[in-house]
């Protein structure tokens, strides 16, 4: 009897504990968008997730989700493992009086903690709409704060599932960027250590206030994924994109929205493909009148369907 050839790429896929195969991804973000993962794994703790990384085949690709709130998941899926924090949510003050927070944790749930406890410098935290993970890597921020000035010291976890203690001194810190000053491949928060001074002002008026004025300019209660792209340095990407008459501009079921002009909505039925088209125009509408290039604050994953 002849025996075939088979390549390793073409067996199944042997799922691993607590895994889950060819998993649809699109319900995970906020704007309601995307393919499917071929991996993907939802850590009860950040101890399971030390162990799965451990059993992960090395060769697979590791793709980080928290609240899919500043993602766009492309239509055709994201190849390898994705790795989803959002149930690593440990919140805790201690002794000292740091705050300890795990990086699956709601920037709006930590805001409210640490407010109740008398930190009100931490409100900010309510306008950012994703996790405390998500905000590390960016160094995210909402009305005038930023993540990055309150860190006292990080975890992170490497693709061998071990854990790593750093500090700010680690990093390069700036607007909506963090980068390591000595990179290590693969590498993901986990957990964040934050100190606030305490405050008299009610921490919880102001969060009420904050969300208040949020909800006067943004298009709260639709599907989009927040700010699609950072300021420019001394101006406004909302000012430069309402500037180019681009408010409502529409592809497929993807619009600008009218209500504030850095914002993409999912109307309906929008796809990866139409976000990025308009995503485009946007870019090189605003390069051509202002001669500004846009820098995108959404991370865009995956792959396309021709892919």
């Amino acid at each position: 009897m002849l025996q075939e050839n088979i390549n390793e790429g073409d067996l199944p896929i042997p799922a691993l504990e607590g895994e889950k195969l060819d998993y649809p991804l699109a319900n995970l973000t906020s704007w309601h968008i995307g393919g499917k993962a071929e991996r993907f794994f939802l850590p009860a703790s950040i101890e399971k997730l030390s162990d799965y990384l451990k059993t992960l085949p090395a060769h697979t690709p590791v793709t980080w989700l928290g609240l899919g709130s500043n993602v766009l998941i492309r239509d055709g899926g994201i190849d390898g493992a994705v790795i989803c924090t959002r149930k690593c949510q440990e919140l805790e003050q201690r002794p000292d009086g740091t705050l300890y927070a795990q990086a699956g944790l709601t920037c709006a749930k930590f805001a409210r903690f640490a407010s109740k406890l008398g930190f009100p410098d931490a409100a900010f935290f309510a306008g950012i709409p994703g996790t405390i993970g998500g905000a590390l890597a960016m160094n995210a921020g909402a009305f005038g704060g930023e993540t990055w000035e309150w860190v006292e010291s990080v975890t992170l976890i490497n693709r061998h599932g071990e854990f790593i203690e750093r500090t700010p001194k680690d990093y390069e810190i700036g607007y909506r960027t963090v980068k390591a000053k000595h990179p290590q491949p693969e590498e993901a928060f986990v957990s964040a250590v934050f100190r606030f001074p305490k405050g008299t002002n009610d921490g919880m008026t102001k969060i009420r206030d904050l969300l208040k004025k949020r909800s006067q300019t943004q298009p709260i209660g639709t599907f989009n994924c927040g700010s699609v792209y950072r300021n420019p340095p001394g101006d406004f990407a909302a000012r430069l994109i309402e500037a180019c008459d681009l408010k409502g501009y529409r592809v497929g079921d993807a619009i600008i929205s009218e209500k504030h002009a850095n914002f993409i909505i999912n109307c309906a039925h929008a796809s990866a493909k139409d976000v990025e088209e308009l995503m485009k125009t946007i870019e090189s509408s605003v390069w051509g009148r202002f001669n500004i290039k846009l820098h995108a604050e959404v991370r865009i994953l995956g792959k396309g369907n021709n892919t």
